[in-house]
């Protein structure tokens, strides 16, 4: 089969004759021809990963109804989001509220020592807007910082991942900064206190809290400040207990007090750079620990960058991304405009996935090859996301058989042919840890916020600054830590000075007509660009309404030889899969058989809004809307 242009399909107003589903979604539907049929939209939800403990109440993964939405991963960064909606707040301060929330209740996966990315729709402007706030490389870096000049080879990755070495310079106050400055209207400082009270307070330990402490309890015992602080009394903390964190507290007051000039220009900055280079490691403890190489100076040389998001159009919407440095936008983008290729039916679910994971192989070969910091790298952005590139690349893909993984990186050079055989130069694909976390955020204006918090693995660093009550990032892993040999294809994700390491962080905004329809990301490494590919295709193609299509079981290609998938997807799909040729093994975690924690939300009509969060996974979500009702 050669690859077609499907006639063009989109979200439209729901026939009051089709299919009912899970959730009824007043106003948007798909296209005659990809309408689900009822035998394919009722066991949606039921497909989710393996049973677990039911969510306690105040964990609600479905809200619908006015005047503005919210769902992340925590139901106090959920509430903290919407009382500011409440007091009249628009969708960036919420979603700052919530994200300085989040670095209290989930101190493993976001905080103040980190970074990430953020999508923002203007309402007023009807303008998609973009806000890098990756972490940078020390000046000092160079390409060969990760290997040991003992053997020659890459550090042990747990031991680049514990050191100060792997710490790039946060850069989520700055992307605050800025995102208020521009586009906000409340100061940050009033953004703080919720989340400053509640560390004051304490909050419930959960399963998840605990499991993540204990997951990080070796290496945290051996680092002074982080065992003092995440393992009070020298446990971890139990379920059901209360964990409080007054050092945080402190910080956020002090940092509402003088501002975010503090960490770059200022006395937190000295002591984050002084915490780098000297990790406060336990004397009597065995693990070794590498110093980093921050200084002040890299601190006062960070700035968080606006950038224009990437944009495909798929089924007649436009579907926005962030540019590099990370690979989110360009590799979904990327995928969507291979699948555009083909016709995808409801009805024949197992082709369309198949297609979905072929295309994914491909856009993670191009990404690997193309895609780094492009201050630092040529990255053929333009190339990469054009509609020639995307039919050669498509060209490549067959209807039956799977092609063997890894596969070779195209030539996104500006001239395409209908078809090019298959190459076999290609790089295996470098670790990205898959602890972040992702939230969303509309309000009752019509501004949208998709955004992305990390500090790269559970736990980061395991670096606490002392008494200032974070942890700080291993953001710099998710470089290349061994230069390619002499003779191979350059790496554009090499470390290097100032420069910014390749991320897969992907908050996406779905426009139709110029407006917001849907928002939606995801925590999970290099998985992200596929949990949000998956989503997309599930609602768009697969005619799932949005819980439907969160809930739903996932698998990830990235360029691979294995297909790697939670277990309800493999009972439900495997054997047909297997007989196209992939290879499909359980997803190996961390959580074990568990891809993403994705947040999301679409704009059924004018004024209405369902917050989607996950029911089941990582222990469910929360979304929130501020007048319930459909």
């Amino acid at each position: 089969m050669t690859p077609h242009t499907p006639p063009r399909s989109a979200l439209r107003r729901t026939s009051r004759k089709a299919p009912r589903r899970t959730a009824p979604v007043a106003g948007l539907a798909l296209a005659a021809s990809l309408l689900v049929p009822a035998s394919l939209a009722g066991p949606a939800h039921a497909s989710a990963p393996a049973p677990a403990p039911a969510p306690p109440p105040s964990r609600q993964p479905v809200a619908t109804g006015s005047g503005g939405a919210v769902s992340t991963v925590d139901p106090d960064a959920s509430r903290t989001a919407l009382e500011v909606l409440r007091q009249g707040g628009n969708a960036m301060d919420a979603a700052i509220a919530a994200g300085a929330t989040l670095g209290v209740t989930e101190p493993y996966v976001a905080a103040i020592g980190g970074g990430g990315y953020l999508t923002y729709y203007d309402a007023k402007k009807r303008r998609v807007y973009g806000i890098d706030g990756r972490e940078t490389a020390p000046g000092r870096m160079s390409a060969t910082s990760f290997v040991d000049p003992a053997t020659g080879k890459a550090l042990p990755f747990d031991e680049a991942v514990t050191s100060g070495l792997g710490v790039g310079v946060p850069g989520t106050l700055a992307q605050w900064q800025s995102a208020l400055r521009r586009f906000g209207t409340r100061d940050l400082g009033s953004l703080l206190r919720p989340a400053a009270r509640i560390a004051d307070k304490g909050f419930v330990v959960d399963q998840e809290f605990h499991d993540q402490t204990a997951v990080n309890e070796a290496r945290f015992r051996d680092i002074v400040p982080t065992r003092e602080l995440f393992l009070p009394g020298g446990k971890v903390p139990a379920v059901g207990s209360t964990f409080r964190n007054p050092d945080l507290a402190r910080t956020y007051r002090e940092i509402a007090r003088r501002g975010p000039g503090w960490l770059y220009r200022g006395g937190l900055g000295a002591e984050v750079a002084r915490t780098v280079r000297k990790p406060p490691v336990d004397p009597k403890a065995a693990r070794k620990v590498r110093p980093g190489l921050m200084e002040p100076r890299d601190l006062a040389a960070y700035g968080a960058l606006s950038k224009r998001p990437t944009r495909v159009s798929y089924r007649g919407m436009d579907v926005y991304g962030m540019p590099p440095s990370s690979s989110g936008g360009s590799t979904v983008g990327e995928a969507l405009n291979i699948l555009g290729n083909f016709h995808l039916d409801s009805r024949d679910p197992v082709r369309a996935l198949h297609y979905y994971l072929e295309a994914s192989k491909l856009a993670y070969a191009d990404r690997g090859r193309y895609v780094g910091d492009p201050a630092k790298v040529a990255v053929p952005l333009e190339e990469l996301l054009s509609s020639g590139f995307a039919r050669e690349r498509a060209c490549l893909i067959k209807p039956d058989r799977a092609a063997a993984a890894p596969v070779a990186p195209g030539s996104p050079d500006g001239s395409y042919t209908p078809c090019v055989p298959p190459g076999r130069s290609t790089r295996a694909l470098a670790y990205e840890g898959p602890q972040t976390t992702h939230l969303v955020v509309a309000d009752k204006w019509g501004n949208v916020v998709a955004y992305n918090v990390s500090i790269e693995q559970f736990g980061g660093s395991g670096i606490t600054v002392p008494g200032r009550g974070f942890l700080l990032n291993n953001e710099l892993t998710d470089f290349t830590l061994q230069p390619p040999a002499p003779g191979s294809p350059p790496d554009p994700n090499l470390p290097g000075p100032g420069k910014r390491p390749r991320s897969s962080m992907a908050p996406t905004l779905v426009l139709k007509d110029g407006r917001p329809r849907l928002a939606l990301g995801t925590p999970g490494g290099s998985t992200i660009i596929t949990t949000v590919l998956q989503i997309l295709l599930n609602r768009i193609d697969l005619g799932m309404d949005l819980p439907a299509a969160l809930a739903a079981p996932r698998a990830t290609q990235r360029n691979t030889p294995q297909v790697f998938a939670e277990p309800a997807f493999i009972e439900r799909y495997g054997r047909a899969l297997a007989a196209r040729g992939h290879r499909l093994e359980a997803f190996p975690g961390p959580p074990q058989g568990v891809i993403g924690a994705a947040t999301a939300l679409e704009i059924l009509r004018p004024g209405v809004v369902q917050a989607v969060a996950e029911p089941v996974r990582r222990g469910g979500g929360s979304a929130l809307v501020v007048r319930p009702g459909r």
